[in-house]
């Protein structure tokens, strides 16, 4: 097992994110693959908080491997006593589009029920309050490469963010993310001194996948050393929660509802991001008022704002964008003749 300094440090950083630790009443839950991070994240919190951790394994069923891993990870649970579950994917769920990312829009999802959302989960279930996944330094770095070459903005930049609840309401379990700050050397070496065999996902050494090129680059490329990479997402991730924190201050003043079910927008003044960020904000307002909870493509945000700024209108994801003597005006766009 990890020795004391690493299971410390491994409870400040946790601690700093839920702000009490996890019990037997309020457990932790871990989201473990299998592989060489998820196993170092096991041992870090069975060490750390013993009776007070849960265990599950995702089977995308992508992999023919996959299943073995999973059932490895359940009897090492087992041997360790800690409660442990193996998670598959709802019925002709697709993963056609960006496999990686319906994967994780999956994994999320059975984590999700798995963990005790109050959307799904029978009442008063509950098997965690936190569900810890164990995204990296190392990971943060190859992040914010891959963002950087698609042109991404600030928000995509940041680093991710280290909490954020299932869904809206403090009934929902929060997913964590307390190992940002330990590389991946690190974590690997926790399980190397435990004796532990893990798993190695092929599609994290596949050149067709983004992540994998960026990890490539890192690995040959010195002057770029991760450390600092995630040390600037870092730095990004405070300038974004500070932007947010002035979108939600001008929130309260600049945007107000009609009677019709549209919104208005007060955009004078604002700069470009935060005119940005409002449009955005009322189409996805529009949107889930009227039912529509499918995910949109942003690609044409920037037109619609530059069209806006130039006194004209649009339209994007089903909502329409008017200037109006009032202000920027914003609802469900009339159906197609």
């Amino acid at each position: 097992m990890p020795g004391p300094a690493l299971v410390e440090r491994f409870r400040r950083d946790l601690e700093a994110i839920t702000g009490t630790p996890p019990t037997s009443e309020a457990r932790l839950g871990l989201a473990v693959s299998g592989g060489g991070d998820s196993l170092a994240l096991l041992l870090l919190a069975a060490t750390a908080y013993p009776g007070a951790v849960c265990a599950a394994t995702v089977d995308h069923g992508l992999r023919p491997d996959a299943a073995r891993e999973a059932t490895q990870v359940h009897h090492l649970c087992a041997d360790m006593g800690i409660e442990h579950a193996i998670l598959g994917m709802p019925p002709r769920y697709s993963f056609a589009g960006n496999i990686q990312d319906r994967a994780r829009v999956a994994r999320y999802a059975a984590l999700e029920l798995w963990a005790g959302s109050p959307r799904r989960a029978a009442p008063g279930l509950r098997h965690a309050d936190w569900v810890a996944v164990a995204h990296q330094r190392d990971d943060v770095a190859e992040a914010l490469l891959m963002r950087a070459r698609r042109g991404a903005g600030v928000g995509g930049l940041a680093e991710m963010v280290r909490q954020r609840p299932f869904g809206q309401g403090g009934e929902w379990p929060v997913l964590i993310r307390p190992l940002l700050g330990w590389s991946r050397s690190e974590l690997a070496a926790i399980v190397a001194a435990a004796g532990i065999g893990h798993a190695e996902d092929p599609s994290n050494s596949h050149p067709r996948f983004d992540r994998s090129r960026m990890r490539a680059i890192l690995a040959v490329t010195p002057e770029l050393p991760a450390s600092r990479l995630a040390l600037a997402a870092r730095n990004l991730r405070h300038a974004e929660d500070a932007i947010e924190w002035m979108v939600r201050r001008e929130l309260k003043t600049r945007v107000a509802e009609d009677e019709n079910g549209g919104l208005w927008l007060d955009a004078r003044e604002l700069p470009y991001e935060l005119r940005r960020r409002f449009v955005r904000r009322a189409i996805e307002g529009i949107r889930q008022e009227n039912g529509m909870f499918e995910v949109w493509s942003a690609t044409g945000l920037d037109r619609l704002v530059a069209a806006l700024d130039s006194g004209k209108g649009g339209t994007l994801a089903d909502v329409q964008a008017r200037i109006l003597p009032r202000g920027w005006h914003f609802r469900l766009a009339p159906p197609r003749r």
